[in-house]
């Protein structure tokens, strides 16, 4: 797939994201437009069938800030694991697309998530089982920097260095925003690359989160028998104004004026 492609398709997916929040009156916008890059890199080099989800060989990817679920729909769409008309349901009674990803409903999802700091447990059970399975498959999850405030994810980063999980990839969306003001202001990172490291991960920091071929090729990048760390540096409410680096927009949805202003942004 070329660079081209891909940003066509993160362009399209952050126009997805904004219909289908903007007609639910309920998402969380912020964190969903600064992971896109993240997940589409992902998909864009993992091994999947979307007419056959459940494919025991797929790569399995894993959203564990699963509030941002939008993101990953609109994925999901675009690669084909269901219709696009469907990513209109959102939110709605008996629709497969809940706020949070439901992996007994959604074809495509690896693992139901939402309660943060969950997700990358689960994605380390995986690719442990992988090995256990002696089996080639990968396993991506996509991590908020707010959520590392939990501590189950750095049980999850120790238990991924001591077991040599070089077939886990870690994303971290370092948007630097959560729903009450910055992680400094709530609950300080401090030095997050030299404790990544020293966790043991293969660590890859990009400058530029949001820049589909920085992401592309961390992915594709050599991890040396270690677990990856892709920690990017990402802007929160990406491609929207004024929704960009403002905290305001973790968890509201955007009126119809506020939809067409968004939507014309996303065409140039």
């Amino acid at each position: 797939m070329s660079t081209t492609y891909l940003n066509d398709l993160c362009k399209q997916i952050r126009r997805d994201i904004v219909n289908m929040i903007a007609s639910a009156s309920s998402g969380h916008p912020g964190g969903s437009l600064s992971c896109v890059e993240l997940i589409v890199g992902a998909f864009s080099q993992m091994n999947f069938d979307a007419q056959n989800p459940a494919w025991p060989e797929r790569d399995r990817f894993v959203l564990s800030k699963g509030h941002c679920a939008p993101a990953l729909y609109a994925a999901l769409a675009r690669y084909g694991f269901f219709p696009v008309e469907e990513l209109s349901t959102l939110r709605q009674l008996h629709s497969r697309l809940q706020g949070h990803p439901d992996c007994k409903k959604c074809p495509g999802i690896d693992a139901s998530t939402g309660s943060l700091g969950q997700g990358v447990s689960v994605a380390v059970g995986m690719a442990l089982g992988a090995k256990h399975q002696r089996k080639d498959f990968k396993v991506y999850v996509v991590t908020g920097d707010g959520e590392l405030q939990e501590g189950q994810v750095w049980e999850a980063f120790m238990a991924a260095s001591h077991y040599g999980l070089d077939n886990l990839t870690v994303m971290i969306d370092w948007n630097g925003l959560q729903i009450d003001g910055t992680n400094d202001q709530v609950m300080s990172l401090g030095a997050l690359p030299d404790k990544l490291r020293a966790f043991g991960f293969e660590l890859i920091e990009l400058s530029d989160g949001n820049d589909i071929e920085q992401v592309v090729a961390a992915i594709k990048a050599p991890c040396n028998g270690k677990p990856k760390c892709i920690l990017a540096h990402t802007t929160k409410g990406k491609g929207v104004s004024f929704m960009e680096n403002n905290v305001g927009w973790h968890g509201k949805a955007p009126d119809n004026e506020q939809r067409l202003k968004a939507l014309a942004e996303l065409e140039d």
